[in-house]
């Protein structure tokens, strides 16, 4: 995009707002110049604090499987089969034996020790710092001795009627284990050594395109997350040598380790069923058939219901990976025609990252309460009719040349409808912020797009884009009660959300080189419901961000489909988790909000030359205080008056 005016004629003067603070509350202050932190997370803030007050509950629990059921769901922070699947071989085996713990994690499949038998070994069950439970079994080291443990360990009195049961038990696993190794070699021989290569360049373009995922194989870990990576992501680069991806192509076969071809096979079937989001539909998990074949078989069930028949036929008990392979394919195939006859959104479990894929449910009272109360508010604000935001339109003799006309205090009608629907969001959802994020200029994406200057657009840098955010008055009380840390929270979130378009954006470009070099996701499609998502991610550790809805929306602009161009994301930093009825409401906001900027783009391709100018840090700080940007750097000494006071 075209650099900014300098409009004091300078270069000089725009370096030196370049080294001013863009934080709302010391906007004309130098960045950078504060002695410390406003504010200073504390060290087990987020994911380490959680393991801890589970680790502690489960310690203090009256049996084994009450701590267990505190460890499995992580204190009720995420389903118990999440992590039940992300048992190794032995420790699954042993867990049934020893506590009665099923595959699932819900169903008893057995009996606990009698007291009153001799105890023939005394095992452990321990917490990782990761989230994963651990269990020392027979012939290991104390877990301390394997693992970085939360704590310590929970001592497990073993009978010798246990070690009959679990010699049985890890006998048949493992050799379950060593077929599906020996079917996953089979089929990846048969791919060739070109196949093999290809599987692997799809594989690694899938970790650099995807966010974090963490799988296992037994003991293995496989993840782009952070300090720990063993595939391409934001730490290691295409073609490092610590990259399983890169350390196997060109590899013999014979040379690959069980685990590997487990892992190479187990990430096909998900990417064949469902493109690569289906990936982190298996965080947590061990990627064994086993587990991969339960997540298609629940997809399966759920798409053949969505289709009304059975249109998607099971791979059958015991599955080989032909048959997963064909099942994966066929889900895949039918994906589109299942999208376009129910809403499919994803369940995000934010301790261990983890998502599933649902199919929500019709309309209902709560998603028709808050339809009604956003669209009166865009009724009462815009020149728009209709009853609910499925039919809103413009009114009557309104010309859609006004989205890109001065439309009372905004710059654009675009800027207005944005806001607006934001607002309304935040007040009808009881959020403690909301906002939707976009493009500023659709006329220089048009030029550019007809100009097919893909590499030009992979240098738009963050601020080209923007994200309105809207917090409730009453949010600022996860802040001290003040206001300016509320602005600085929200712009916060609008500088994030920016990246997040500026992310997404190349994913939506013919693959040149400079596109494929550029950091980028592949651009998401359908909504998502989040619980407990201030586990891992900074920002959202950070501002409190709990629990989410976001609902992405795409926009065509010169016939080119940009998907996720633009979202609609609605915050609780503490409550209630929000519902799929709230979701099915927030995603007919995002598409009006989507199909007005749909809108504008055609305006532009017209030649409106209109831009979004609103919504930047001098923006949020009039709006979130209610006092001019010259009084930043002093906390308001009076309440927000203005456009939000309605919120």
């Amino acid at each position: 995009m075209t650099a900014p005016v300098d409009r004091e004629g300078s270069r000089r003067a725009a370096n030196a707002r370049k080294r001013q603070s863009r934080r709302p509350s010391r906007l004309g202050l130098a960045a950078g110049a504060t002695p410390k932190p406003d504010r200073v997370r504390e060290e087990d803030a987020g994911f380490p604090g959680l393991l801890a007050r589970v680790w502690r509950k489960a310690s203090a629990a009256p049996d084994l499987r009450a701590a267990l059921d505190t460890l499995l769901t992580l204190d009720g922070y995420v389903p118990a089969e999440v992590q039940a699947g992300g048992l190794r071989t032995a420790d699954a085996a042993a867990l049934k034996v020893v506590a009665g713990l099923s595959v699932d994690g819900r169903e008893p499949a057995g009996a606990v020790a009698d007291p009153a038998e001799r105890t023939a070994f005394l095992g452990e069950i321990g917490l990782t710092t990761g989230g994963r439970i651990v269990v020392r079994v027979p012939s290991q080291q104390p877990l301390a001795k394997q693992h970085r443990l939360v704590a310590g360990v929970l001592r497990v009195p073993w009978t010798e009627r246990h070690l009959e049961e679990y010699r049985r038990e890890v006998t048949t696993a493992q050799e379950r284990f060593a077929r599906y190794a020996a079917d996953s070699r089979r089929w990846l021989a048969e791919q060739g050594d070109e196949g093999r290569k290809a599987l692997l360049a799809q594989l690694t373009e899938a970790a650099q395109r995807t966010a974090p995922f963490m799988l296992y194989v037994e003991d293995r870990q496989y993840t782009n997350f952070r300090d720990t990576n063993t595939v391409v992501g934001k730490t290691l680069w295409p073609g490092h040598p610590d990259c399983v991806f890169g350390s196997l192509t060109g590899l013999p076969l014979e040379l690959w380790s069980d685990h590997d071809a487990l892992l190479v096979v187990g990430i096909t079937l998900l990417i064949r069923s469902a493109g690569y989001g289906r990936i982190e539909e298996a965080n947590g998990s061990q990627l064994t058939p086993d587990n991969v074949g339960r997540l298609l078989e629940r997809t399966r069930r759920n798409y053949n219901d969505a289709l009304g028949e059975e249109r998607i036929p099971a791979a059958g008990p015991d599955a080989g990976i032909d048959a997963l392979m064909a099942l994966a394919t066929a889900l895949g195939l039918h994906r589109p025609e299942v999208a376009r006859t129910v809403q499919l959104y994803r369940e995000i479990h934010g301790a261990l990252i983890h998502k599933v894929e649902k199919v929500a449910a019709p309309y209902g009272e709560v998603a028709a309460d808050r339809d009604r109360q956003v669209t009166e508010h865009l009724r009462a604000t815009l020149p728009v009719t209709g009853d609910r935001l499925a039919e809103l339109r413009l009114a009557d003799g309104t010309d859609t040349a006004w989205l890109a006309r001065p439309y009372g205090e905004f710059g654009t009608g675009l800027e207005a409808v944005v806001y607006e629907a934001v607002a309304a969001t935040t007040a009808a959802f009881s959020a403690d912020f909301a906002m939707s994020r976009g493009i500023r200029s659709l006329p220089e994406l048009v030029r550019a797009l007809r100009a097919e200057s893909w590499d030009e657009i992979t240098t738009w840098g963050i601020t080209d884009f923007f994200c309105c955010v809207v917090p409730a008055q009453e949010a600022r009380r996860h802040y001290g009660d003040s206001l300016a840390t509320l602005a600085d929270t929200a712009w916060a979130m609008s500088s994030r959300m920016q990246y997040n378009s500026w992310h997404f954006i190349a994913g939506n470009l013919p693959r040149t080189e400079k596109v494929l070099e550029r950091d980028h996701f592949v651009p998401p499609t359908i909504p998502d419901i989040a619980h407990f998502s201030d586990q891992h991610h900074h920002g959202h550790v950070n501002n409190m961000v709990r629990f989410t809805i976001r609902s992405p929306h795409a926009v065509e602009v010169c016939g080119r489909p940009f998907n996720g161009f633009m979202d609609l994301r609605i915050v609780r930093a503490d409550g209630e988790p929000y519902t799929e009825q709230e979701m099915l409401a927030a995603h007919q906001v995002a598409a009006f909000i989507a199909r007005m900027t749909q809108q504008a783009a055609v305006l532009a391709e017209q030649g409106e030359q209109a831009e979004v100018t609103a919504f930047d840090s001098a923006w949020h700080w009039r709006t979130v205080t209610g006092t001019p940007v010259e009084a930043a750097g002093a906390e308001p000494a009076r309440p927000r008056v203005g456009p939000l006071s309605a919120v």
